[in-house]
């Protein structure tokens, strides 16, 4: 068995449970491959040198992959979309950060979370990608994303107004600081913060929801994924911002723009009792009387 592992970088006081995680792994016999920037930064307190495997990008990463594990944020897992792209390779994301909605699993956890590597007792859900179509190249090799897209205006400047077509035909013009369409993963992260609607991993859906809309009566609204969803941004500036999750380009006002459901999808390793149900309850504290 082979497992990576990628982090952003890590805190002095987590470089221990770094050490766990890579002792633990060897103590199943399990090949380790680190990315070349931890390898660089902790090399010397894992005791590893330079040959072992080391990865850079997603041209590193094949199907010998069996597990990616992600120390960090939810940010973080975000990251390994674009390192794993449509190879498949699950990701088991170990919360190193704050809320942790995707990274659900906590670091005093490491050694449960190995163990079920190695016995094969996890569950892999597969979480649906967004992609993004442009007249103009955006975003590189890797136009897609976990969580969001979002169009959104640039800095202090006015409102932008968003007509948005459902396959071709006219849905509504939004004036507004912005637009999300999220996945239904997405459903817990930005678009939850603008008052969007949650919904489970498997509803096969996107969700629509506006930035501090000016008309008050706009609503997020829940479409099927299998749409099409373009825009034609105007407004008093030439330009806006297109947000991939966390990656953002400045573009013209005048680029045309279309998302719909990427064709490959991103698997994530949950242990069995991690579900998205008991996921939702811990993190928003839903259930709990907070009042004494």
């Amino acid at each position: 068995m082979k497992v990576a592992i990628y982090s952003r970088g890590l805190d002095a006081e987590q470089h221990q449970q770094l050490l766990i995680l890579v002792q633990e792994l060897q103590r199943y016999k399990i090949s380790v491959m680190l990315h070349e920037t931890m390898h660089a930064a902790y090399g010397d307190v894992l005791n590893i040198d330079r040959e072992c495997c080391l990865f850079k990008d997603h041209h590193d990463l094949d199907t010998s992959v069996d597990c990616l594990i992600s120390l960090g944020g939810d940010g973080t897992i975000l990251d390994t979309v674009t390192l794993v792209r449509d190879k498949l390779v699950p990701i088991l994301g170990i919360n190193f950060g704050r809320l942790g909605f995707l990274a659900s699993l906590g670091k005093e956890e490491l050694s449960s979370a190995v163990d079920a590597l190695a016995n094969g007792t996890y569950v892999v859900d597969n979480r649906t990608l967004i992609h993004l179509d442009a007249n103009v190249p955006l975003f590189g090799d890797d136009p897609f994303a976990l969580n969001e897209f979002s169009i959104l205006k640039r800095d202090n400047s006015s409102m932008i107004k968003i007509h948005t077509y459902l396959n071709g035909e006219f849905l509504n013009s939004y004036w507004a600081d912005g637009l999300i369409v999220s996945t239904p993963t997405g459903s817990t992260g930005y678009n939850l913060s603008c008052n969007g609607p949650i919904v489970f991993p498997d509803s096969a859906s996107f969700l629509i929801t506006p930035i501090a809309p000016h008309n008050l009566n706009v609503r997020p609204i829940v479409v099927p994924d299998g749409n099409i969803i373009s825009f034609e941004v105007e407004g008093r500036t030439d330009q806006f911002i297109c947000a991939l999750d966390s990656r953002r380009e400045i573009v013209d006002k005048d680029v045309q723009l279309a998302v719909k459901k990427e064709k490959f999808g991103l698997n994530l390793v949950r242990l069995n009792e991690n579900s998205f149900l008991s996921t939702l309850r811990n993190k928003l504290t839903w259930g709990l009387d907070k009042r004494n």
